[in-house]
């Protein structure tokens, strides 16, 4: 166990990254994801704060992503597709979690076993559309200031439809 002691007395436990690194692939990053979404904020004490994200850094750097990318660079092609299967339905849950793996995966593209090929296509797919999205919320507020501006009468009605036009395009 890893002990974080806090200001008040109270202890913040958190598994080892030895018996993390016996968990299936994909779970360390889950567990990363949980503590920082979930358990993070309610550690009052900054100290601890920063030391627990630390920590989960560490786990990222040592354990979570070496093991990854072992499976998707070996050659057995069982473990790769059960990695991928697992990917993928972390991709599709939040892909920020997979980011620091795409080289690897597109690096499956070259692989021969169609499978692999297609769940690999399909998590690829999935950065495209979550680069689309980001892409798409930029112009929709850039559309929202510009809609109010023309509303407003500080911009004609050419610069607003040369606006509108940029937004439906990114839409499609």
């Amino acid at each position: 166990m890893k002990l974080f002691y806090k200001k008040d007395g109270g202890v913040i436990q958190l598994i080892d990254k030895e018996k993390i690194n016996e968990w299936p692939i994909e779970l360390p990053l889950i567990f990363i994801e949980y503590i920082r979404n979930n358990q993070l904020k309610s550690y009052t004490d900054t100290k601890v704060q920063k030391e627990v994200e630390q920590y989960l850094d560490e786990i990222l750097k040592d354990v979570a992503i070496p093991r990854l990318i072992e499976v998707l660079e070996g050659n057995k092609d069982d473990e790769i597709l059960n990695a991928l299967i697992r990917i993928e339905e972390l991709a599709n849950k939040k892909i920020e979690l997979v980011k620091p793996i795409k080289p690897y995966i597109e690096n499956l593209l070259k692989k021969d076993n169609k499978d692999i090929l297609k769940l690999s296509k399909n998590i690829l797919g999935s950065f495209t559309k979550a680069e689309n999205r980001k892409k798409l919320a930029e112009k929709r507020k850039i559309m929202q200031l510009k809609e109010r501006e023309f509303l407003e009468g500080k911009i004609n009605g050419e610069e607003y439809a040369k606006a509108r036009k940029e937004y439906l395009i990114l839409k499609e």
